[in-house]
Parts: C-alpha cells; sequence; structure tokens
C-alpha cells in the first residue's frame, strides 16, 4: 500500500541515485561558469532533503499507524541506498577512505542477511539504539565530507566504529531472540 510514509521512502529511494550522480559529475557545475563548491552544495541538499524524509517517514508511520510490510521493506532499503550512494560517491572522488566504506557495506549485507533469516523463522529483531546513532552518525559523516568541511574523516571513522558496534549488538539481539525461540 502507497500510503505517505512509504510515499517518501520512495522519494528517497529515487534522490539516492540522483545524488551519486551529482558527486560524480562536478563538471556540470563547472563547465557551466559555477565553482566546483556549487557542486557540493546540491548534492548535500539533495542528501539533507533525503535524510529528512527519512525521520518523516517513521514518524508519520507510527504517529498515523500506517506501518505496513511495504514499509518496512522500504524504509530499510532507502536508507541503504541513500547511505550507500554517498558514500560510494565520496570514495569514488577520493574524499571517503575505501576500507571504512568497505566495512560499512559488510556490515550491512551481513545485518541484511541475519534479517532475513529473522523472518523466516519468525523472529522480530528491531532496530536498537546503537543502530539509530549509527545512522545519525554515518549522516553527519557524509554532510561533512561532501562540504568538505574538517573532520569529516574522523567522524567517517567513528561513524565505522558505531556501524560495527550496532552491528555486534544486532547479531547478539539476534541470537537472544533465536535462543528464546528454540527454548519456546
Amino acid at each position: 500500500m502507497l500510503n505517505l510514509p512509504n510515499f517518501l521512502a520512495s522519494i528517497r529511494i529515487l534522490l539516492a541515485p540522483l545524488m551519486f550522480w551529482i558527486i560524480l559529475n562536478p563538471q556540470v557545475f563547472t563547465d557551466n561558469g559555477f565553482d566546483i563548491t556549487w557542486n557540493y552544495y546540491f548534492a548535500s541538499l539533495l542528501f539533507v532533503l533525503a535524510s529528512i524524509t527519512d525521520f518523516f517517514d517513521g514518524y508519520i508511520a507510527r504517529q498515523w499507524n500506517q506501518m505496513t510490510m511495504l514499509g518496512a521493506i522500504l524504509d530499510p532499503l532507502a536508507d541503504k541506498m541513500l547511505t550507500l550512494a554517498a558514500f560510494l560517491g565520496l570514495m569514488m572522488i577520493g574524499e571517503a577512505s575505501a576500507w571504512a566504506i568497505y566495512i560499512i557495506i559488510v556490515r550491512e549485507l551481513f545485518i541484511t542477511g541475519i534479517r532475513t533469516v529473522a523472518v523466516s523463522e519468525g523472529i522480530s529483531v528491531k532496530a536498537s539504539w546503537a543502530g539509530k546513532v549509527k545512522t545519525v552518525a554515518q549522516m553527519i559523516a557524509i554532510g561533512f565530507l561532501l562540504m568538505h568541511w574538517p573532520f569529516g574523516t574522523a567522524l567517517l571513522w567513528f561513524a565505522v566504529f558505531l556501524t560495527v558496534y550496532s552491528g555486534l549488538e544486532y547479531l547478539w539481539g539476534f541470537k537472544n531472540a533465536l535462543t528464546k525461540e528454540q527454548q519456546s
């Protein structure tokens, strides 16, 4: 069902490849007489707008009781598409460490696999507080890196730390839920 929260997640899905393209094609601005910073501004603006939809789709879904199975699939997919588009674009232009991005991608794939197993076993493992903090840290790091601000790389590595920590916490939660399920 395409309700407002799912529509907002769909917008995020559409903005992700556009932002990725802008990151990789600064000549669109520079060939038209604009300074390269306009590329940074526009990519950052798209990222911020898309990130705002992430907050509002979840808030509206909870407040208006519009949580759907489609939304449960679209929301995390849209989040991953947005952050990975930004991280991969930044890596490709030399603004982000390939190792940092590799660790983030591996964690996301691993947790997606665990979620798939959990669903197949009828186990609900909800996103943790650490996972939410990880997402915010990644978004802040992306913003700093897109704008070429100081401390972007340090924030990226802090986000990597939180990414690994939240992944381990998620794994631990899944293990505990699986153990409870087996004991029942």
